[in-house]
C-alpha cells in the first residue's frame, strides 16, 4: 500500500507539473487514489479464480461518470493503473522504474514541446448584420492576413436579424492579431468576433 501511494503521488504531480491547462482536483486525487485501490485488489484476489470473476462482474457495472477532458488523461489513469498491478503483485522494483521512466519522460514531452502543430491553425467566427452580403465582403481582409481561409458554417442568431460565420483559417506567420481583428470589426459595425485555436472539428 506504501509503494502504492508513492505511486499514484509520482504519476498525480507530475500530471500537475506537466498540465497545460487548467485541472480538475478530483481527477488529480483520482489518480493519486487508482494504484493502492487496484493494488488492494490484486491482493484480495490472489489466484482465487471465483473471486476474480465476482470481482470483475462488480467493477463491470461501474462506468465513468464523467469523461476525461483531454486525451492524455486516459494516458495518466493506465499509467496509475500500471503502478497499482505492480504493486498488488509485489514487483515493486518494476515499479520503480515504471514510474520513474514515465514521469521523465512526460516532462520531457512537455519541455520539449514534442508534437506542437506548427501550423497557425485558427478558428475565427465573425457576427454580421444580415443586411450584409458575408460572402465577399472580408475576402480580401482574409487574403491579407492568413494562408488559407476556409468558410465552414454560417448560422443565424439573435432571432435571424445576425448571422455568425465561422472560418477555418491559418494566419500568416508573425501576423499581427490585433490588428487583423481591429480591421474586421470596422467591416462588421464592430460585432462580436472570437479568434480561438481549434480543439477538434465539434468546435465548427
Amino acid at each position: 500500500m506504501l509503494f502504492a501511494i508513492v505511486f499514484g503521488l509520482v504519476i498525480g504531480i507530475t500530471y500537475m507539473a506537466t498540465s497545460k491547462r487548467q485541472y480538475a482536483q478530483n481527477f488529480v486525487v483520482t489518480v493519486v487514489m487508482l494504484p493502492s485501490i487496484l493494488s488492494m485488489i490484486i491482493f484480495l484476489v490472489g489466484s482465487n479464480l471465483a473471486m476474480a470473476f465476482s470481482l470483475a462482474g462488480t467493477l463491470s457495472i461501474i462506468r465513468f461518470r464523467s469523461a476525461p477532458g483531454d486525451p492524455k488523461d486516459i494516458g495518466y489513469i493506465f499509467a496509475a493503473i500500471a503502478a497499482g498491478l505492480a504493486s498488488g503483485v509485489g514487483l515493486y522494483v518494476y515499479g520503480i522504474l515504471f514510474v520513474a521512466v514515465f514521469s521523465l519522460l512526460m516532462v520531457l514531452l512537455f519541455f520539449s514541446k514534442f508534437a506542437k502543430p506548427k501550423s497557425n491553425r485558427k478558428i475565427l467566427k465573425i457576427t454580421v448584420p444580415e443586411n450584409l452580403d458575408f460572402n465577399t465582403a472580408f475576402d480580401e481582409l482574409l487574403e491579407k492576413f492568413t494562408a488559407r481561409h476556409e468558410m465552414v458554417r454560417v448560422k443565424t442568431t439573435n432571432l435571424g436579424s445576425l448571422f455568425e460565420l465561422s472560418y477555418d483559417i491559418t494566419l500568416l506567420k508573425n501576423c499581427n492579431e490585433k490588428a487583423f481583428l481591429d480591421e474586421l470589426r470596422c467591416l462588421n459595425g464592430n460585432l462580436t468576433i472570437s479568434l480561438s485555436a481549434p480543439i477538434s472539428e465539434q468546435q465548427y
